[in-house]
């Protein structure tokens, strides 16, 4: 039985009890003694069963708040088709909990589809709705959030790092009304580089796809991935997008500047749009690394967090928070799982050997 599923014990219950036969009765029980005498052993199962079930039921119940329908609100930079198995894990963390959608919590979805512009407004809209507490996406989406509300709790179910940004005072104690997972996307986007490099030797210049409009894909973070692509022997090229028409001229300039391979970093447009960045990378046979969607629709690698494992502990933040805790007090966690997912189809295609080595350390090889 899943704890938060709805359960309803009757005491009325009608029990189907086999009649016994003259050969051999209940099963499990003596045939019925001669003179009618009730079977007693089969009604104090019945009466335990009952019981039993009884407890359980009280325990789903008490696995969240009675007595109140709670409001939910997500914040999410992406579109719904990209991050539905994301929300699916933090909805089904929420159901572990104890918090049924539909039955005593309600789940505001805002989609932002990587348009910037309408954070604010969404952000506004969830805090006349008089939710809860609001779920958000990145840190344009929390800092949208936090705009709109210095009281609601804010969870963050993925973010960079928000204590650079200024979202938090500290990881450990982060004050104010924010808390939930964080990621650091320039040790992350680092690394891809490396397993890039790893993956083929020979590339010497590399493009970074980024949006500027999005806080965490700050200068300093393009400084130290460039740090460590120019330990490799890779110059690196910052290749700025910031609305959904600046793909194909990003990919444009990589090809003038004879790019070799291309880290994807995420970000609410960019996520929105993982088949078409996909699409033209191999179009223009340059390697792809980034998150795992982009390896899934035919990128050639990704390195990062398990997004869907980061949804579902951001449920666990939001059972805390409805049951009284103050968000400024709850720690930030960190990822736990990183998963190396390669794609064997997109490396026969763009005529790589993909080393053993980097395929006995793959979570995942698509092929």
């Amino acid at each position: 039985m899943l704890r938060g599923a709805r359960v309803s014990v009757r005491y009325d219950v009608t029990v189907q009890l086999q009649k016994p036969s003259i050969a051999g009765g209940l099963p499990g029980n003596s045939p019925m003694p001669a003179g009618g005498s009730k079977p007693r052993g089969s009604v104090v199962r019945v009466i335990a069963l009952v019981l039993v079930l009884a407890g359980l039921a009280a325990s789903v119940v008490a696995a969240a708040p009675a007595g109140k329908v709670y409001r939910i609100g997500l914040l999410v930079v992406s579109s719904a088709s990209e991050y539905r198995l994301n929300v699916d894990a933090f909805r089904e963390g929420l159901r572990e909990l104890g918090y049924v959608e539909g039955h005593n919590a309600v789940l505001e979805y805002k989609w932002v589809e990587g348009r910037y512009d309408r954070l604010s407004d969404l952000a506004v809209e969830l805090v006349r709705s008089k939710v809860d507490v609001i779920v958000t996406h990145g840190t344009p989406g929390t800092r949208a959030a936090e705009r709109a509300s210095k009281t609601i709790p804010i969870i963050m179910a993925t973010v960079g790092d928000p204590e650079e940004q200024g979202l938090v005072a500290s990881l450990a104690r982060p004050g104010g009304n924010i808390t939930g997972l964080s990621q650091l996307f320039s040790e992350l986007v680092a690394k891809r580089a490396e397993l890039l490099k790893e993956l083929a030797p020979g590339i010497s210049r590399l493009a970074v796809l980024m949006n500027p409009a999005n806080p965490s894909h700050r200068p300093q973070m393009f400084r130290q991935v460039e740090a460590v692509a120019l330990s490799l022997g890779m110059e690196l090229y910052q290749s700025p997008i910031t609305t959904a028409e600046d793909f194909e001229p990003a990919f444009s300039r990589m090809a003038k500047r004879r790019v070799q391979a291309v880290l994807v970093v995420e970000d609410g447009l960019i996520n929105s749009h993982s088949k078409r960045i996909v699409d033209l990378a191999n179009r223009n046979k340059l390697p792809s690394a980034g998150f795992k969607p982009i390896a899934e629709v035919g990128g050639l690698m990704a390195y990062a967090p398990d997004h869907r494992d980061l949804w579902r502990r951001a449920a666990a933040y939001v059972d805390k928070i409805l049951k009284g805790a103050r968000s400024g007090d709850l720690p930030i966690e960190q990822p736990t799982k990183f998963e190396l997912v390669i794609n064997l189809n997109t490396a026969r295609a763009l005529g790589l050997t993909i080393p053993q080595s980097l395929l006995l350390r793959a979570d995942q090889v698509i092929q």
